[in-house]
């Protein structure tokens, strides 16, 4: 299959239905395929060749959207261009992505203006709803074109999707996802959120969609249902969309769900079309994690993934989160859930042999998952595939039950005394202080151990805790190896559109004073 026929197959289902809505506007399956038809005939008739790179820039929108699945039913590439980054880093990516096509809401015609001299390569602009910064309006630079789907040849290894890397340290690098990867993710979601008595899902997709939060509608519109489209992951909008749609799934980073949690009234408010709340896309706090299924029952799924192996390497569905009606224990929530089923993983040493069950090493996956490469960077897809094998540079191990750990990320891993200090172990003791939204643990330098473990801390609102008392916290579950020998507060953490901490934001004011002695 190629990625356009996931929404041809809820369009054969549902013509007429709701395959959109947002600010009280519906959008039928028909319009939006027929939309999408002459955006992809339109590029079709410029002379541009299958594989074509372009991107939309601009918040969640239907029309937007609209925009990628033109792209999508051209056979080009689909660069995801997220409005919360810097312009600058969208520079970037426009420019080493050799973008071609450029799609943009009217409110970025500023920054699209100013960007726009230095972006040589784009050679059509299009803006979504108005004529502005010198670009036709969609509806004018497609006027006339037929809305019947044109005839494209795919191949299953052409590259529809290339992705930024989450930019968590350095420039993005770009991961060349095909219609294999893709609809092998599309796979895997449909396996683990299914809906076996035949009813049509409702998507709320809150989180951008130029990231996971798009992706993950796709499954649900293949099935003819409705993607409920909120603006932000406010949660009063949230939490007035679930209930008034009738949602049944929908991902969030746990960032987002812990300010849910704590949101006023949430006690009151109904989840009961829920079905699937997805969470991922950073580690999650196993008494944060708890408080949301005591509160809303077992509908909480976890996953982990990567954009080199589209975002479903391993599911925990909402009943492996339960034993025989109560929570699991804490070794059983603490992992990303069991290796999903069309893809291998496997636990490799630095020699790059296969460990035994329970050993810790670098988490590593094959199979049709897995990115084509890194665009332009042969050298680096070369070091990161080695004989068929992604190694994801997460540590982690398996344990008797086939369940995936993740230690840590391995730049992240703190060395301490001679000793290696997992950041994820402290943070998940941390996280349970009941005064503690959020935190990173971080190595600093330190003449004596070499790197002294520090905790950056953000607290919920109107709440407090000391530094000593989370050091002891940390001290008798952990020990003094691993304990922070400081603690620093702030008002938030730091973190990418994505909803990830920045370490590197939080290590970089540290580790410049020993750079500038050496």
């Amino acid at each position: 299959m190629a990625i356009i026929d996931f929404f041809d197959r809820g369009w054969g289902l549902n013509p007429d239905g709701a395959a959109y809505i947002q600010d009280e506007r519906r959008y039928s399956f028909r319009e939006v395929g027929e939309l999408s038809c002459r955006i992809a005939n339109r590029l079709l008739a410029l002379g541009l060749p299958q594989g074509t790179k372009g991107a939309v820039w601009s918040g969640n929108d239907v029309t937007a959207w609209t925009c990628t699945l033109g792209l999508w039913r051209a056979n080009m590439s689909w660069i995801p261009v997220n409005e919360r980054n810097a312009a600058q880093e969208n520079h970037y990516i426009l420019e080493a992505f050799d973008c071609e096509v450029l799609f943009f809401q009217a409110q970025f015609a500023d920054v699209i203006a100013e960007l726009r001299p230095r972006l040589p390569g784009i050679r059509h602009w299009i803006c979504i709803d108005a004529d502005a910064a010198d670009a036709p309006s969609l509806e004018r630079w497609c006027a006339g074109q037929p809305s019947t789907r044109p005839e494209v040849a795919v191949d299953l290894d052409d590259v529809i999707a290339l992705s930024p890397t989450g930019g968590t340290t350095g420039m993005p690098k770009g991961v060349m996802n095909t219609h294999r990867s893709v609809q092998t993710f599309f796979a895997h979601f449909m396996l683990a959120c299914s809906y076996r008595d035949g009813a049509k899902p409702v998507n709320l997709a809150a989180a951008p969609m130029t990231h996971t939060a798009g992706l993950l509608s796709v499954p649900c519109t293949a099935q003819g249902g409705t993607v409920v489209i909120v603006s932000r992951p406010d949660p009063a909008l949230l939490l007035q969309a679930i209930a008034r749609h009738r949602v049944t799934e929908f991902f969030l980073p746990p960032t987002v769900i812990y300010r849910l949690l704590e949101a006023p009234g949430i006690e009151t408010v109904d989840f009961s079309s829920v079905k699937y709340l997805l969470y991922g896309a950073a580690p999650m706090s196993v008494e944060k994690l708890k408080k949301a299924i005591r509160l809303w029952g077992p509908i909480m799924a976890g996953g982990y993934g990567q954009t080199e192996a589209m975002a479903s390497i391993c599911n925990l569905r909402p009943d492996e989160h339960m034993v025989e009606g109560n929570l699991a224990d804490d070794a059983r929530l603490s992992s990303v859930g069991r290796p999903n089923p069309l893809i291998r993983v496997e636990i490799m040493n630095d020699a790059n042999r296969i460990l035994p069950r329970g050993e810790t090493g670098e988490i590593c996956v094959r199979g049709d998952l897995v990115m084509k490469g890194y665009y332009k960077a042969p050298e680096k897809t070369a070091e990161t595939i080695i004989d068929g094998w992604l190694h994801t540079g997460d540590v982690g191990h398996l344990d008797a039950e086939g369940y995936l750990h993740i230690t840590d990320r391995k730049k992240d891993m703190i060395i301490s005394g001679g000793f290696n200090v997992y950041p994820s172990e402290v943070e998940q003791v941390i996280w349970s202080h009941p005064a503690v939204q959020d935190c990173a643990v971080i190595g600093v330098p330190d003449e004596q151990w070499g790197e002294a473990v520090k905790a950056v801390v953000e607290l919920n609102p109107g709440q407090s805790v000391t530094a000593e008392e989370l050091i002891a916290l940390c001290k008798a579950r952990l020990g003094s190896v691993m304990a922070p020998k400081s603690v620093d507060f702030i008002a938030s953490l730091p973190r990418s559109p994505v909803g990830k901490v920045l370490k590197k934001e939080l290590r970089k004011p540290f580790w410049e004073d020993v750079q500038r002695k050496i």
